[in-house]
């Protein structure tokens, strides 16, 4: 029996889960939210890690893990943003910067080669620290907890891997297609 549909499955799951953490966001329902939040970041792991081990690597699967990470963020941000728990300008640079990232891989892919890459090492401790700043943002939320200086440390380090992760992407590109001209 073949089940390489797994990880496209756990993609589309967490994809799927981010209309109910918003529509939870929004009516304040943090614990709830907290717990589908937390699911579907450890999807994100699962999904990977299974294709990986099984040799179960598809096409869609290469987009739909990073959009279903992309679309998860970019909402978590935006709305937080909106209701107040993080920084409006936090929100923006991280959304921008996975903006930028899709762009430009889309253009780069169809300007200049076929882009077939994984995400770097500082790729994903942004990733990483971008879901550890949002539970804790959730968490405070609902909780009270963490203190305001984790949160706000958590939220710095975002703001660094964010910067350096955006321009090692963007200096990758470059310096591509300068070898490939």
């Amino acid at each position: 029996m073949d089940f390489s549909w797994i990880p496209n499955a756990i993609s589309l799951m967490r994809i799927f889960l981010i209309a109910p953490i918003i529509i939870l966001f929004v009516n304040n329902e943090f614990g709830w939210a907290l717990a589908l939040f937390v699911i579907a970041g450890l999807s994100d792991g699962i999904d990977g890690y299974i294709a990986k081990k099984y040799d179960w690597d598809t096409r869609l699967g290469a987009f739909l893990d990073p959009a279903g990470d992309k679309l998860l963020v970019a909402w978590s941000f935006g709305t937080l943003a909106f209701l107040g728990h993080i920084p409006v300008w936090l929100a923006v640079v991280v959304i921008l910067r996975d903006v930028i990232i899709v762009s430009g891989s889309f253009m780069y892919h169809y300007l200049v080669e076929r882009l077939e890459g994984s995400p770097s090492t500082i790729s994903k401790l942004n990733t990483a620290l971008e879901f550890t700043f949002l539970v804790f943002v959730i968490m405070r939320a609902g909780f009270g907890w963490p203190d305001d200086i984790t949160v706000t440390v958590t939220g710095a380090a975002v703001l660094v891997t964010v910067v350096i992760s955006g321009y090692d992407y963007v200096a990758g590109w470059v310096r591509g297609a300068r070898q490939h001209s």
